[in-house]
């Protein structure tokens, strides 16, 4: 009753009186926007909640498609993906782990953009994403308390160029407040590519292996637990496994995955709303974050007394 009050079908007459009922009057449809969903990287297609996005857009009436190509399909370069974003029909952008560059670069053009995750703070841009800072914290607190004092944090490399992410940059503080000296030890470099990561997991365990790893990415896990099993290195007896987000199959592995978890259904539900606004003709710059939470799985536990690399 009360939604169909909000959007004008129903009428108050005041107090003691019966609602009319108003079938002209309803709520004022917008436009059917085209809405093309920038992602990161190919794969992104597959995740459940994007899934969930495509159909809720569809459901309210617009186009909602993914973008024939990727941020990293296209190198990570603002001006090609300029290129390939003015080439492309769309009334609006939902842009998937935007960097700096690329969303300002969408914030100077005026195209209605939501920027879901990424380096979007400091925008004026519509945005959305989980508070993962206290789960973070929280998370490298624990390792510390297991004995833990190598921890490193792997992340893709628009989280660490051309500057550290907050995330990132939170990670690193939190160690040096536990009193452990950071440097690019903690948070190493590497090209954005398979070859290029599998040689920085290698030189990792090569000389002063980790004791702990924090994974900024899911779909590097899995790669970390492949290649780490090719050299008899496991989770928790060798090394501590962590990752910064979650995937549904994580309760499925034996131990299961720690990471930190979120609510994505926000984050849906709060692009829906920016697109409706957009076709209403409404400016919608809100930043919205749902909160996470740690869940503590097998795969951390105490520090290895005695850890040479196979």
């Amino acid at each position: 009753m009360r939604r169909l009050s909000v959007e004008g079908l129903l009428v108050s007459q005041g107090a003691g009186q019966r609602r009319r009922i108003n079938l002209e009057g309803g709520a004022k449809k917008g436009r059917t926007l085209r809405v093309v969903i920038l992602l990161y990287e190919v794969s992104d297609q597959m995740t459940s909640y994007l899934v969930e996005l495509v159909h809720r857009l569809q459901s309210a009436g617009h186009q909602a498609v993914f973008s024939t190509k990727s941020m990293l399909d296209l190198d990570m370069d603002t001006k090609r993906i300029a290129r390939f974003v003015e080439a492309t029909q769309a009334d609006a952008w939902v842009v998937i782990s935007g960097p700096r560059d690329v969303l300002k670069w969408f914030e100077a053009k005026a195209i209605p953009t939501f920027a879901l995750f990424g380096h979007s703070m400091r925008i004026p841009l519509a945005s959305a994403g989980p508070k993962k800072a206290g789960a973070l914290e929280e998370l490298v607190d624990k390792l510390v308390d297991f004995g833990h004092q190598r921890i490193v944090m792997v992340v893709r490399e628009d989280r660490r160029k051309p500057e550290l992410g907050l995330l990132e940059s939170l990670f690193l503080k939190r160690l040096e407040a536990h009193g452990i000296r950071t440097g690019s030890y903690n948070m190493p470099d590497w090209e954005d590519h398979a070859e290029a990561f599998s040689r920085m997991i290698d030189s990792l365990f090569h000389v002063t292996p980790p004791t702990a790893l924090i994974i900024g990415d899911p779909m590097l896990l899995f790669p970390v637990v492949q290649h780490l099993a090719s050299r008899g290195i496991s989770a928790p007896a060798q090394v501590s496994l962590a990752c910064t987000d979650a995937r549904p199959g994580f309760s499925w592995c034996n131990p299961s995955i720690t990471h930190i978890a979120w609510d994505p259904e926000y984050v849906v539900k709060r692009v829906g709303g920016w697109a409706k606004n957009i076709s209403l003709g409404k400016q919608d710059l809100r930043k919205g974050v749902t909160n996470a939470r740690l869940i503590e799985g097998g795969t951390i536990g105490p520090a290895p007394k005695v850890f040479e690399s196979p």
